[in-house]
């Protein structure tokens, strides 16, 4: 008895291994490491945030430190006179970062689909290096303090460093199909982990010489990232004659069966799958896909709420975990960010494996239940974790596995099924859109949250903190349970169909 094809299962990596070049292979370091160099100056920031709060507030008012006459003179430079009100401004920024990221992100996926991606993505990176230098060594260097100059930077490098993520998830998707996509975009995904790793060895580095010298590093690798990309990236297999995703996996149609997201309708009609939100068939050159449309694809809203509640504890462990290590337990700041890489390690971990299973299953939605249902009990662990270095890391890690690796699938593999369903026929020209709509949804979740954080901690203590991710964690579950009940009734489904072709 034969099959039906949409339960036939073949190696994830089968169409991937048959179609990889040294193109692909290219691509994926490039936008990888392109990624990787945004995100590590943004864990500059979070990782100098003492050093910055003690540069920011008069030290005559520590007891321990001499009294620095004349005191009006001394205070002039300085922005706040206690190191709580300027632990409070850090989180404003972190939130003014994240809120115009989150715009950003909303017009960047849209730009990104008009635009060149290449150049996109290497403006970004360009500009955005120099918006952090004159943040971070600038305004250092020339002793000048100002709360609404910081505000007004850190809103336009939020804008800048959107361009990045639509523009990488769009160009993997362009050359990446679905067959391993789970795994591939798992592995690739760590790129922002391993960005927090490189921003926090930098900046350990070099922070006995002044917080300033980390900006300068980052933002300095960060711009010749962004040169090498504008010479360097094809952002489609057609730029070097290579026949696109669509075209190639309408061929075969095994590869067709392993090419359909996960994300496809399979208790669809088949005349619904004749329409196409973007572009008829006589159309040689299809449009790019609107924002409207693009929300209402099957999934995005629910995944995009449900990333807004993750991301807000996956970027809340970013911006202020080595704050939380140094404070908490008085350890060195230096210490902290070294310890503080291995969330991120977890996090890569985490992805990757998570990915591949749901590669395995052809199901992510339950893939991701699950591990957040083990985040849960691994914060409240963490957040009773002893004054032990060994202990906190190893803790630490898995809080970044549960936690880090759905985070990277929505980001990444999700977003791009999400781009690549049925109803847009494959079509790369929605792939930016909604990677912008879902990472953009998230980072307004994260942005609220990083403020929430600073006042919890400054009113209720980090205890309260951490039952506050139990419960963003928890609406996570809740925002994506209703597609887990969806695939999980399907893969029963097609579990009784091959007992009975059997």
């Amino acid at each position: 008895m034969a099959m039906p094809g949409s339960l036939r299962r073949q190696p994830a990596n089968r169409g991937l291994v048959s179609h990889c070049t040294h193109h692909h292979i290219v691509v994926f370091l490039l936008t990888f490491f392109s990624y990787s160099l945004l995100h590590a100056s943004r864990k500059t920031f979070s990782n100098v945030k003492v050093s910055i709060s003690s540069q920011w507030t008069p030290s005559c008012l520590n007891s321990t430190a001499p009294e620095l006459r004349p005191y009006k003179l001394w205070n002039s430079s300085h922005l706040f006179p206690n190191a709580g009100e300027a632990t409070l401004f850090l989180g404003t920024l972190d939130t003014i970062f994240l809120f115009s990221y989150a715009v950003g992100l909303f017009v960047s996926g849209i730009v990104g689909d008009r635009l060149n991606l290449r150049w996109v993505l290497s403006f970004g990176m360009c500009s955005s290096a120099l918006v952090v230098f004159s943040f971070g060594t600038l305004t250092e260097w020339l002793h000048f303090y100002n709360k609404w100059f910081y505000c007004c930077l850190w809103v336009v490098n939020g804008l800048l460093q959107s361009t990045g993520w639509p523009c990488v998830v769009a160009v993997m998707g362009n050359w990446f199909g679905k067959a391993g996509r789970g795994f591939v975009f798992g592995l690739w995904s760590a790129c922002a982990s391993v960005g927090n790793i490189l921003g926090a060895f930098l900046a350990s580095c070099v922070l006995k010489y002044g917080y300033e010298y980390a900006f300068l590093v980052t933002a300095s690798v960060q711009f010749a990232g962004g040169v090498i990309v504008f010479f360097g990236l094809l952002t489609s297999p057609k730029e070097v004659g290579l026949p696109e995703l669509g075209a190639d996996e309408n061929d075969v149609s095994v590869e067709e069966d392993a090419n359909r997201p996960l994300m496809g309708s399979d208790d669809v009609d088949d005349d619904d799958r004749n329409y196409s939100v973007q572009a008829t068939d006589n159309d040689s050159q299809p449009k790019a896909i609107g924002f409207f449309q693009a929300c209402c694809l099957p999934g995005v809203v629910l995944y995009s709420l449900a990333y807004a509640c993750l991301k807000l504890v996956n970027y809340s462990f970013f911006f202020w975990l080595p704050f939380y290590l140094s404070k908490n337990f008085g350890w060195k700041e230096a210490e902290a960010d070294q310890l503080s890489i291995w969330y991120d390690v977890g996090g890569i971990i985490g992805g990757t494996i998570q990915g591949l299973i749901s590669d395995v299953l052809q199901k992510r939605a339950p893939v991701l239940a699950v591990s957040l249902l083990f985040a849960v009990g691994s914060l409240f662990g963490y957040s009773r974790s002893p004054n032990s270095k060994p202990i906190n890391a190893v803790i630490m890690a898995i809080t970044g596995f549960f936690i880090g690796g759905p985070s990277n699938m929505i980001s990444s593999a999700i977003s791009a099924d999400l781009g690549r369903q049925d109803v847009v026929k494959g079509n790369s020209e929605a792939l930016a859109t909604v990677t912008g709509i879902v990472d953009g949804t998230g980072s307004i979740g994260a942005a609220v949250g990083q403020y929430l954080v600073s006042l919890i901690q400054e009113n209720l203590k980090w205890m309260w903190v951490f039952y506050f991710f139990i419960l963003m964690t928890s609406s996570t579950i809740l925002f994506i349970s209703p597609l887990v009940v969806r695939e999980i009734k399907l893969l029963l489904h097609e579990r009784r169909l091959r007992m009975l072709a059997e």
